[in-house]
């Protein structure tokens, strides 16, 4: 038969820590043992009445309302932005001094703005032609700077961005509506469209032949009259026959022959843009023609004053020359 009382006595140490133990949980519902209890519940009896930690219990109708929260949070949906955090603040700037093999997209990312940011804050013409050392102002929002033409109003202004009129005078820290012709105004949250970005990024136009440079844009001996002539584009060399690509999509404005390009064909794009293709061995379209980019629009040749088979590929910018190489992608 048990003896009790001689099992209490020998077990003396055993049963006071277990009664310990029983206590701490009871009235410390947090301890680890309790956590691990309350977890075990959750995974194997999760709508048991009790089941909440340290004993808190859950109706069905609460489990529901929370896990309606719990959808609601992960999509976002329950904590909105603060107003103060979407307010628009007066510009301030910092500087940055630009280290060897930095490029501004990547300048821009890691301040968390828009690359349009930088190089309109920076007046950026060409963002190729950037070098270390060189201090570029970092604005604490985004945004891009207008020049205020004669007669323009904030309002106007406001509108063409679609941006709210008060957000422009915030961020210029403006005393009235009223601005002189002439002035940079920051406009915050306005963007640089796609085909400035292009153009500033050398990206607005695909070559038309691949090919060695055998001559550059600029000033040099000419090798048809062996003095020294600004040469209006750049010359790829390339065999007679290959295909001729737009650079970018525009309309045919001449396709024909003359005595300097050969066979040659100018095609008109989109801010007053235009390229021109020489003396190429044949034609292969037409004036009044739309063409897309990449489209073929000739072949390689040797006509005019040429000295060898090559494309002459000139840009024109209002009507002026400008360097190819640093449109091109």
């Amino acid at each position: 038969m048990l003896n009790i009382k001689k099992v209490l006595i020998v077990h003396k140490d055993s049963i006071l820590r277990l009664a310990l133990v029983l206590f701490i949980i009871a009235y410390f519902p947090y301890t680890p043992f309790n956590m691990l209890a309350a977890a075990l519940h959750t995974r194997f009896a999760p709508h048991f009445e009790g089941g909440g930690i340290g004993g808190m219990a859950y109706t069905e109708s609460e489990l529901e309302e929370i896990n309606v929260d719990n959808e609601a949070s992960e999509a976002g949906m329950m904590v909105p932005v603060p107003e103060e955090y979407l307010a628009t603040q007066p510009l301030l700037y910092s500087a940055y001094t630009i280290q060897k093999g930095d490029m501004i997209g990547v300048i821009a990312e890691n301040f968390g703005l828009n690359q349009g940011t930088l190089v309109s804050i920076n007046n950026i013409r060409n963002s190729r032609a950037i070098y270390p050392n060189e201090i570029l102002r970092i604005p604490n929002q985004d945004g891009i700077m207008h020049t205020v033409a004669s007669g323009e109003t904030i309002a106007a202004i406001a509108e063409k961005y679609t941006v709210e009129q008060n957000s422009i005078i915030t961020a210029n820290e403006l005393f009235s509506d009223k601005v002189n012709n002439g002035t940079r105004l920051f406009v915050p949250g306005a963007k640089l469209n796609f085909m400035q970005l292009q153009e500033i990024n050398g990206d607005l136009f695909v070559w038309p032949v691949r090919g060695r440079i055998t001559s550059r844009y600029g000033y040099r001996i000419s090798p048809v009259s062996g003095s020294r002539m600004f040469h209006t584009g750049i010359d790829v060399s390339a065999v007679t026959g290959v295909p001729i690509r737009a650079a970018m999509s525009g309309r045919i404005s001449t396709a024909g022959y003359n005595d300097v390009f050969g066979y040659h064909v100018v095609i008109a794009h989109h801010s007053n843009y235009r390229t021109l293709y020489g003396h190429m061995s044949a034609i292969r379209t037409r004036s009044g023609a739309y063409v897309k980019t990449g489209e073929v629009i000739g072949y390689v040749g040797n006509t005019g004053q040429s000295t060898g088979s090559h494309l002459h590929f000139t840009v024109y910018k209002n009507g002026v020359t400008i360097n190819p190489l640093l449109l091109m992608n």
